[in-house]
């Protein structure tokens, strides 16, 4: 006679209690033990897995060499503007084929040389809390008429066609962390006179399309104006025509004092012919150096725009990439250089220095 469902069920439940099905309750036991011990092996077999997958990935600064960019993995309260570049330099990516290289974290790939020093040009110092190494510039032989300054760059004849953004350019800028430790303007080697220094110091700067390897489209330099140094923002928007000076009114060694970290950032609108210069993310008063319309705006139709050539490269920390003469050497240094192909404005300048100082 079979019992009724509610009856079954209540015979089950007390022989649990009661201990009259250990067989089952071993079985049960028998299988979260499997259960377990599966799922142990699992999380083990996956830690191994992730180990040996971080260990196979190359260190940040000594990676494969890649044929674009270099992954912009800078601090994290770095602003949009590097991804944003034609060409990046934080001076932690060395090629690992070659260290005297050093890769472009920007959009072009652009690889720069560090001319004369190779990798000794890397040094430890932070322009700004968790930034890379910087890049050391200098005179060598000061007494002797040579090209063995430490300098960096990119060069070639027929133009650079990685930086071919800034052919036929509407605008560019300028900027990166500079810091002078020696002493400025140093001595100049093309001459005679021992006491002869530079009219200039060489910082960062975008040549021209038929340039010797000193004249540029845009530049961050200081120069001689009316027999007074001053920090600039020079650029030429025809290959074949003048340069327009925009001049800093400040004392440059106030504005760029020796042994101190300092944010620069110069911008150039061809369109127009306006430049700006800025420090710590705050705008120069200055004045524009040359009369009359040296970029020929009111003689050219328009839109205006930069020459229509590849730039022939890069110089950094003095003229001649292709390093065949020694001429307006900087005893400085230099992080996190940017070139743009557009005019970056005063609240994008403040607020890359902001994210880079404060985080935000």
């Amino acid at each position: 006679m079979r019992l009724p469902r509610t009856r079954r069920t209540a015979i089950a439940r007390t022989a649990v209690r009661t201990g009259l099905e250990p067989h089952a309750r071993r079985a049960r036991s028998a299988r979260d033990t499997r259960r377990t011990r599966r799922t142990a092996l699992a999380a083990v077999a996956l830690a191994s897995v992730a180990v040996l997958a971080a260990a196979a990935l190359p260190a940040q600064a000594s990676g494969p060499a890649r044929s674009g960019p270099a992954q912009a993995n800078g601090p994290a309260g770095h602003g949009p503007l590097r991804a944003q570049a034609v060409a990046a330099y934080d001076f932690g990516h060395p090629d690992p084929a070659d260290p005297a290289r050093e890769r472009d974290i920007g959009r072009s790939g652009t690889p720069l040389t560090l001319i004369n020093g190779g990798s000794a040009m890397r040094v430890d110092d932070e322009a700004y809390r968790g930034s890379s190494p910087a890049l050391q510039v200098r005179q060598q032989n000061p007494a002797v008429a040579g090209n063995d300054d430490w300098k960096a760059g990119t060069w070639d004849e027929a133009g650079v066609g990685s930086l071919g953004a800034f052919n036929s350019a509407k605008a560019a800028t300028v900027m990166g962390w500079f810091k002078m430790t020696g002493d400025n303007p140093t001595l100049n080697s093309n001459t005679a006179n021992p006491t002869d220094r530079y009219g200039a110091i060489g910082l960062a700067g975008v040549l021209s399309g038929t340039s010797d390897g000193h004249a540029v489209r845009a530049l961050l330099e200081l120069i001689q104006v009316n027999g007074e140094l001053k920090l600039v923002a020079l650029g030429r928007r025809l290959d074949s025509g003048a340069s327009q000076t925009f001049a800093a009114s400040a004392d440059w060694q106030k504005v760029l004092p020796r042994g101190e970290w300092v944010h620069l950032a110069a911008t150039f609108d061809f369109r127009d012919g306006t430049m700006a210069l800025y420090r710590d993310g705050k705008p120069l008063d200055g004045f524009y150096v040359t009369p009359g319309d040296p970029w020929e705006l009111t003689t050219t139709p328009a839109p205006h725009r930069a020459s229509p050539t590849d730039p022939r490269g890069i110089k950094i920390g003095g003229s001649f990439p292709q390093n065949t003469r020694e001429n307006n050497a900087c005893d400085c240094r230099m992080d996190d250089l940017l070139f743009l192909d557009r005019e970056v404005t005063a609240g994008q300048v403040g607020a890359e220095y902001r994210r880079m100082t404060k985080g935000h």
